[in-house]
């Protein structure tokens, strides 16, 4: 598999100022999380993932983007957007908790060019970059991955299968020096990056692979 070099990734022209509504209300000062992902299915790792940042970063809300394509991953594989949405809908629970199609709505099709228009559309909130240990693996495979750090900080939560492998990652290892104590992940979101943390709770099993293996729950 191919990965993107280390250096600055190429603005993209994004939607015009104005012209977009995203479904999102969020206010200068709160702390969001931003999570990430194909959720194809969603499942209780996903949010345990969503639920243990929140806590351990004193968020004030987690937006679930969910993408209309991973280009890392094999389209014929991957559900319609719909019935994604839904499925992530089913797991985000709480208020705090807003599941969006913001990639669909602005053309974006890379993370580092999501980021960019969210910031920019939506200044003065402290937003932070969620992801699994398992995506820190290949994080240096993303489209302007040092960008990415550069840009908010960032929170890594251990899933199985990935602890050891994920703390010694190309982005662990280039970023060594802007880690934060797991113990002052309260101040993450307030930090300016480069930052991140890696957070240890119980893990959860549950994968999409296995969902999908499995057949998956029928979405109510």
């Amino acid at each position: 598999m191919s990965f993107f070099h280390a250096g600055p990734a190429p603005q993209a022209s994004g939607p015009r100022s104005g012209a977009l509504r995203d479904g999102l209300t969020l206010m200068p000062g709160m702390k969001v999380g931003l999570f990430g992902g194909s959720f194809n299915p969603a499942h209780d790792g996903h949010a345990h993932v969503a639920e243990t940042a929140m806590r351990r970063l004193d968020l004030d809300r987690v937006v679930w983007l969910v993408s209309p394509q991973n280009p890392l991953k094999d389209a014929r594989q991957t559900a319609p957007l719909a019935e994604r949405l839904a499925s992530a809908q089913a797991f985000a629970g709480g208020p705090r908790m807003t599941v969006s199609d913001f990639e669909s709505r602005a053309g974006t099709f890379w993370t580092i060019d999501t980021l960019r228009a969210l910031k920019a559309r939506h200044p003065g909130v402290r937003f932070v970059w969620l992801m699994g240990s398992d995506n820190l693996e290949s994080f240096h495979r993303w489209r302007g991955w040092t960008d990415i750090m550069r840009m908010m900080p960032v929170a890594v939560v251990a899933r199985p299968g990935s602890l050891l492998e994920s703390r010694s990652a190309p982005a662990a290892r280039r970023f060594a020096g802007h880690r934060v104590a797991s113990d002052e992940a309260r101040m993450l979101p307030l930090m300016a990056a480069p930052a991140w943390t890696y957070l240890t709770a119980p893990l959860n099993p549950s994968s999409s692979t296995a969902v999908r293996n499995k057949g998956g729950p029928p979405l109510s």
